[in-house]
């Protein structure tokens, strides 16, 4: 005799063939494939490349890649053909149990630009697990006094399939006492109870033996069997009864030890030992379901005994026996069915999947950082997880699938101004009070070359002493550039250009690594004054960036050159001494002679003064020079006592440190008035207005000495406060204070325009110097007029 639990519908077809096509899902846009469980190795699921709008092509320029929680290993994509197939053995009962709906989740992940596609593979079953009871024989018990149509609970089946392949129908082997009758319940699991279609006699059989068969619904049918033992016993009339044959129980999960599930109340008829019943779990009870629960057997309260756990399992049936004491004792059956109501008692789970770190601060808005997936053991609400992101950061969370975020860039990067995130992702389930998770992200910028070296100032100046030692380091440049490593290595190099005639190179270098520069040779003020150039700092980034910084070097001037005395042309005198005629009737003070004399070095180092050394034998001369003019003039009224040729000695010293010097010969011949040339009276004649304007040119040249002092102390001044304000220079050759003064041809104190030296900075007109020179005096109306 068969029983069936339900028919399928005569519609309802095993699909045979094991290729499944895609569809998209309504509305969400991610591709759905099917695939029959227990299939080989490389069968066809689907044409995913296509199927995801992707050239087959550019799937591997693209790193095409698939990925997958907990099951990488079982499907993989041929990237010659875009092909999805079957890479290893598919078995849906490992994979999802007895759910009704399996599907794996792949996550397809393409580069350049970045796309994260979701696919879901649903694992179809097949028949192929034959329906198996839990004991390979049952045994009853079945008092011979019993009435027809008693019952007795069995065993049943199961089967790890789902749908129709699980549907179970029973058949027992013919015999004439026994029948079988199965109910489902509203629990969905089957009831199975031997019915005694006939009185049975124990002194006729004492025990019968049984077939039972479970049959599954699947294409081709699987069966299981179980053999049953039926003992026929000679005692008591009336068994023990229940209130009713099923009790279903609601029990919140993590109950604690102790707790009432269910008091159960059994009756029998009899009197006196007979109707005395003990509460027992039945032998069909298995040993995890004695481990969560235990009853009374006095008074039929089950209770609590280990943890429950809705996760682990959702639903007990624990099968009762009520036996009466009697010697020959009756049993009474029920079953209780204990479902478990979940609890929010899990807190979410959430995989952090980097995909693109460190990220670079030139990434675009949108870029995918890494993928999240959340999970949550819980059931309804207690299972919905939310994921949130902190602190306020220029990232967002954006969900691509049901449980799945993405960590996208939401507003531009600067590594200089923050090098790098620490994230706080926190999922949160809909349970109450809910429960949460975090997880700390830490988020690299990686620099790319956006920043040029800068200098602290566009331009520097620096003092440089002439005839400074070849290879003299004078300056140290240094810029700063804000990125990192190589994009931050900076190196330096002239920017050549013409100095004259010269290439720039040839004057100064600069290290490239270090920024000091070195002058190669040295230096001379009276052919340079000014050099200016630039030095160029560029990073090593690709490409590499740079900038410029503009040096001005001046070149101080030292006493390096010796006055040098001017002979006047046609002036007389043998072997380089001056010779004048001198008149014996001039008076006191008359200028008769000029000693001229020049020096190439600037300011100071150019001041010439003149000395008259004392003559031989200790005389005293009736002559004297000008300290600052050399003119020499007559001290007192020359009388006949005077030797006739006077030579004179002129000391011409430089104001350097140290003085050098030159000395001047002049020979004077003392002649009668008579003798002397028409020129010496023109001498004669200016020789008072020599004397006076030989005074007013010292009050003109001690006001010059003033005005030049005070302009050197507010230069002095004002450079001291740059260089408190700016970075320090260096000058390894000691450069002194800047004397912008020069020597002219001519000697005289005075701001001129006729001596111009050339200042070597490559750009604008030459630029005119503050100079140094003796006094010029008109000639007189003698002979005095004479070359020095």
């Amino acid at each position: 005799m068969v029983y069936s639990q339900r028919r399928s519908p005569g519609s309802r077809r095993l699909l045979l063939s094991l290729l499944l096509f895609a569809v998209w899902e309504a509305g969400s846009g991610q591709v759905h494939y099917s695939v029959l469980e227990e299939v080989k190795h490389g069968t066809f699921v689907g044409r995913i490349a296509q199927d995801l709008g992707l050239e087959l092509a550019e799937l591997v320029p693209r790193l095409f890649r698939m990925a997958s929680k907990g099951h990488r290993d079982l499907l993989e994509v041929n990237l010659q053909n875009g092909i999805l197939f079957v890479n290893s053995r598919i078995d849906r009962e490992e994979l999802c149990g007895r759910s009704a709906e399996c599907s794996i989740h792949l996550e397809v992940i393409v580069d350049r630009p970045l796309q994260v596609f979701h696919v879901e593979v649903e694992v179809k079953d097949i028949n192929d697990n034959p329906p198996r009871f839990f004991r390979q024989e049952q045994r009853l018990f079945i008092l011979e006094s019993r009435i027809v149509d008693s019952r007795f609970p069995l065993e049943g089946a199961s089967d790890m399939d789902v749908g129709v392949n699980a549907e179970l129908r029973y058949k027992l082997n013919p015999n004439e006492y026994f029948d079988l009758d199965v109910k489902a319940n509203e629990e969905e699991t089957n009831i199975l109870e031997l019915v005694l279609k006939k009185a049975v006699d124990r002194e006729e059989i004492q025990e019968h033996l049984l077939l039972l068969t479970a049959i599954d619904g699947g294409k081709p049918e699987l069966t299981g069997t179980v053999q049953l033992l039926i003992n026929v016993l000679d005692a008591n009339d009336n068994a023990p009864k229940f209130d009713k044959s099923i009790y279903n129980i609601r029990l919140l999960e993590n109950a604690p030890n102790g707790t009432l599930v269910i008091k159960l109340n059994a009756s029998d008829a009899d009197e006196g030992i007979n109707k005395e019943i003990v509460y027992l779990f039945s032998d069909l009870v298995l040993d995890n379901v004695k481990s969560k629960f235990i009853i009374d057997s006095n008074s039929g309260e089950i209770t609590v005994k280990g943890e429950l756990d809705y996760e682990d399992c959702n639903l007990y049936e624990i099968n009762i026996d009520a036996v009466d004491r009697s010697s020959f004792p009756l049993t009474g059956h029920c079953k209780v069915i204990v479902k478990l109501l979940d609890e929010n008692d899990n807190i979410p789970e959430m995989v952090i999947t980097s995909i693109s770190l460190p990220v670079q601060e030139d990434a675009s808005v949108g870029t995918v950082i890494a993928l999240i997936s959340l999970s949550d053991r819980d059931s309804g609400l207690n299972g919905q997880v939310t994921c949130t992101l902190s602190p306020h950061v220029p990232f967002k969370l954006v969900s691509t699938f049901k449980n799945y975020y993405s960590l996208v860039l939401e507003s531009a990067l600067d590594r200089e101004s923050v090098a790098n995130y620490e994230l706080v992702v926190t999922a949160r389930d809909g349970g109450s009070p809910s429960l949460s998770t975090t997880a700390s992200m830490y988020v690299e910028v990686a620099d790319v070359n956006d920043n040029a070296p800068a200098f602290a100032q566009p331009e520097y100046t620096v003092f440089v002493r002439e005839n400074n030692p070849p290879g003299c380091h004078i300056f140290t440049v240094s810029a700063r550039d804000a990125d990192a490593q190589e994009n931050a290595l900076v190196s330096y190099s002239l920017v050549e250009r013409r100095v004259g005639e010269r290439a720039l190179s040839s004057y100064v270098s600069v290290h490239a690594e270090s920024g000091k520069v070195y002058a190669l040779q040295p230096l001379d003020h009276e052919e340079l004054e000014l050099l200016q150039f630039q030095v160029s700092a560029r990073d090593a980034g690709v490409p590499p960036l740079g900038s410029n910084v503009t040096l001005q070097v001046f070149v101080l001037d030292e006493n390096d050159n010796a006055p040098a005395l001017l002979p006047r042309p046609g002036a007389g005198g043998a072997g380089g001494a001056l010779s004048e005629l001198v008149s014996r009737s001039v008076g006191a003070g008359h200028v008769v002679a000029k000693v001229r004399a020049v020096d190439a070095d600037s300011g100071y180092n150019a001041w010439l003064s003149y000395e008259l050394q004392p003559a031989a034998g200790g005389a005293r001369s009736p002559f004297r020079v000008a300290l600052y003019t050399g003119e020499i003039s007559t001290t007192r009224t020359l009388d006949e006592a005077d030797s006739a040729r006077q030579r004179l000695l002129v000391l011409v010293k430089d104001h350097g440190e140290p003085a050098l010097t030159a000395t001047a010969t002049v020979l004077l011949s003392l002649v009668e008035s008579g003798q002397a040339p028409k020129a010496s009276s023109r001498v004669l004649a200016g020789a008072a207005g020599a004397e006076a304007a030989l005074v007013d040119v010292n009050v003109y040249l001690i006001v010059a000495i003033c005005a030049v002092s005070s302009l050197l102390v507010l230069t002095l001044l004002l450079y001291t406060a740059l260089r408190c304000s700016a970075p320090p220079t260096e000058g390894a050759c000691g450069p002194g204070k800047p004397t912008l003064v020069c020597s002219s041809a001519v000697g005289s104190w005075s701001y001129s325009q006729q001596r111009r030296q050339r200042v070597c900075s490559g750009e604008g007109p030459p630029k005119t110097d503050l100079m140094a020179f003796s006094p010029s005096l008109p000639p007189g109306p003698s002979s005095a007029d004479t070359v020095s």
